[in-house]
């Protein structure tokens, strides 16, 4: 049988006051981002190269628009790869040119002021 682990990750009011954090949980390098009053975790991990993703610019995007005209949107939602510049949405991990690439995420519960993350699966013991 198995079941979800709960793991503490960080202080909900840090996270808040700077966007995000990186955090080490179960061996794995995680950011955490605060983005439009939500908790987004995500594997610090690039799909495309193993880049540290998670200390990316976190950015907008532009959209299609008259010439010497610029619209942006996702503003302060796009998380851009340092090492190649891949782009990804932080409110569901996926690459904006691709969908069906994503950055792996975990589950984000805040409790009392603490962030804990779910993690994949551990073998529950036999009583």
């Amino acid at each position: 049988m198995t079941e979800k682990e709960k793991v503490y990750a960080a202080d909900a009011e840090a996270v808040r006051g700077e966007g995000r954090t990186i955090v080490a949980v179960n061996g794995m390098e995680i950011g955490i981002f605060y983005v439009d009053g939500r908790f987004y975790a995500y594997r610090n991990m690039c799909p495309h190269a193993g880049a540290p993703v998670c200390v990316g610019h976190v950015t907008d995007t532009r959209l299609p628009s008259q010439v010497y005209e610029y619209q942006v949107g996702l503003e302060g939602q796009v998380l851009r790869c340092p090492w190649h510049g891949w782009e990804f949405d932080l409110k569901n991990g996926r690459h904006l040119a691709d969908e069906s690439i994503r950055l792996r995420s975990f589950e984000v519960v805040e409790e009392e002021g603490r962030l804990y993350l779910t993690m994949g699966s551990r073998k529950k013991s036999a009583p």
